[in-house]
């Protein structure tokens, strides 16, 4: 008896390695961590149907979106969204399966109306506002860049306050150098290292500079990634894995950057032609 006992016990504790192995294999999913997509390149369907593109998104395989700002973004495809409350707009992307925890504002709407978007923020559930870029001309100096970031630490502040999370996210722009200094590193520098988190964009591949390469140089330092991929072939930006980025030693750098969400950012057949590769991608 305690032989058959041992045996099916056995069997049991093998059956569930079995469920668990496989559990594990069908989330894959990088980082453990649900995989996203910015709502930007489908912005105009997304004004047009709201909820339908939201469904559509969630029928690739998405779990979690990031909005763009209404008000900030208003001339951008998401005017027709203004007039949402945060409430209702929550209420729609959960209903259509996705989670929002992320949205991008424009520098000089939440330097003037910062209140006003904490308070839409709150009701939506954000943990995370991310400033999309801070406009400076071509020619701004590293002075300018040092006090935009300033500006940004102030923003911070109140944002940490509420329990809401600032976020910096690059474009080119900071992959450049001023007087011998990489104005990414210069913000690295100035921003605060608790009350602003970067985003990377990891399509600065293009220009040289790998997103792994930065979240081991300044651990801790990054709240999310933008997903795109690079080939140098056809020079333009291709859907995740079909390019040049190293996912694998991207997403192992990521831990270490601190890294809490990620989300691709590419067109609708982009989007739906990455989803499978980081779906099915163990790192």
């Amino acid at each position: 008896m305690k032989t058959k006992m041992n045996a099916i016990s056995r069997r049991q504790f093998m059956g569930a390695g079995a469920a668990a192995i496989a559990a594990l294999e069908l989330s894959a999913d990088p980082l453990g961590l649900p995989i996203g997509c910015q709502t930007y390149p489908v912005r105009e369907a997304l004004g047009k149907d709201f909820e339908g593109t939201l469904r559509q998104l969630a029928s690739i395989g998405y779990k979690m979106i990031e909005m763009c700002s209404p008000p900030g973004y208003e001339r951008s495809g998401y005017g027709s969204l203004i007039n949402m409350k945060a409430s209702d707009m929550r209420q729609t992307i959960k209903a259509a399966g996705l989670g929002c925890e992320s949205c991008h504002y424009q520098f000089k709407e939440l330097k003037e109306n910062l209140d006003e978007r904490i308070a839409f923020a709150k009701e939506l559930g954000l943990k995370q506002m991310v400033v999309s870029t801070f406009s400076l001309r071509p020619e701004a100096t590293l002075g300018d860049w040092a006090q935009a970031a300033d500006e940004l630490n102030k923003i911070g502040e109140k944002t940490q306050k509420t329990g809401i999370q600032t976020g910096f996210h690059n474009h080119n722009f900071e992959f450049k150098e001023i007087d011998g200094v990489l104005v990414y590193d210069k913000l690295m520098s100035t921003l605060d290292a608790k009350l602003v988190k970067m985003q990377f964009q990891v399509s600065v591949i293009s220009l040289g500079y790998e997103a792994a390469t930065y979240f081991n140089k300044y651990p801790g330092r990054f709240a999310s990634i933008h997903l795109q991929d690079w080939s140098p072939t056809d020079k333009k930006q291709v859907a995740v894995g079909q390019g040049t980025v190293d996912w694998k030693k991207l997403f192992a750098a990521a831990r270490k950057g601190g890294v809490k969400n990620y989300f691709v950012e590419l067109n609708m057949d982009a989007m739906k032609a990455s989803y499978p590769y980081l779906n099915d991608l163990k790192v």
